[in-house]
């Protein structure tokens, strides 16, 4: 019986899978120790023949390929959880490049607190050819960059790990439900973001404390070619999305609540935006504008 099950789900990231997989199969922990599933989401490319291939010449571990039709990552991540053997359940992306102590340090951490319900984990973009000159800490969660502390710490009420980075419990993921399904991630041309923050809200408010561990770390690549203002858009505004769609679930006060801070946020942007002219750094001031539009926009279902 493993003792951790990583779940990725894949949509068309055939060039990028194998290294993901690879920087799994090269685990410091022993290869009884964990699964891998990989849900393909519909891909149109050839990452089943990749993951097929890269399955047949490693056959000393367990990796496993599961189909799931229905478009989006909750519905996926759900689907690869359902057959997961472990108690502990781990959830990677598949352009994500794990450390080779990845999984050792999950099991040390869980180990060590064991009245831990959840864990998140460093998320390091790596550029490719380099970070891009507007680039800066305001706008980085946009490519996934990640580090809450330094040290083991426990989260804050409203903060949480990112999806391609985290941890529970299985019989808590099986308690919460799952992943909300009507935050499915991308779906179609549009993205309705905040299934990791829905998830974790919801596992809090059943009393479970949730911590973040720098030393568990993976590498997030990030092409900046792609870096377009359309997928900054779809990002961004997938954030806002996902926001409506949450808080007008508990009611619309909350609805107004987040409407109220969303135009706080943008104000804010503004004033961030004048600090970085004054540094000599214009590149970076209108993608930080541009964010809390694009997040507004969303939110208000533009």
């Amino acid at each position: 019986m493993p003792a951790i099950s990583i779940i990725i789900c894949t949509y068309n990231r055939a060039e990028y899978l194998p290294e993901a997989l690879l920087s799994l199969y090269n685990q410091t922990l022993a290869k009884d120790l964990f699964e891998v599933i990989i849900v393909n989401n519909n891909s149109s490319d050839n990452t089943i023949l990749v993951c097929e291939k890269f399955i047949a010449s490693h056959t000393n571990a367990a990796f496993y390929l599961l189909n799931e039709t229905e478009q989006g990552a909750s519905y996926a991540r759900n689907t690869g959880a359902a057959i997961a053997k472990a108690s502990l359940l781990c959830f990677m992306d598949d352009d994500a490049v794990a450390y080779s102590d990845y999984l050792q340090n999950i099991l040390n951490f869980f180990a060590n607190y064991t009245g831990a319900g959840g864990l998140g984990g460093r998320i390091i973009p790596r550029y490719i050819p380099t970070e891009p000159k507007w680039m800066s800490k305001f706008v980085a969660s946009l490519v996934g960059d990640f580090h809450y502390s330094e040290s083991i710490k426990i989260f804050s009420a409203n903060k949480y790990p990112l999806e391609s980075n985290m941890i529970v419990h299985k019989a808590d993921f099986n308690a919460v439900g799952g992943f909300n399904t009507a935050l499915p991630g991308v779906k179609g041309t549009i993205r309705i973001g905040g299934e990791g923050k829905d998830f974790f809200l919801k596992l809090k408010a059943m009393g479970r404390i949730i911590y973040y561990d720098p030393s568990v770390v993976v590498e997030h690549i990030v092409e900046t070619k792609k870096l377009t203002p359309e997928y900054l858009y779809r990002v961004a505004s997938g954030v806002g999305r996902g926001e409506r769609i949450r808080t007008k679930a508990i009611g619309e006060f909350d609805f107004m609540k987040k409407i109220l801070e969303y135009w706080f946020k943008l104000g804010a942007s503004i004033i961030l935006s004048l600090f970085y002219l004054l540094q000599g750094q214009p590149a970076k001031m209108k993608p930080v504008i541009q964010f809390r539009i694009d997040a507004l926009k969303g939110l208000l279902n533009y």
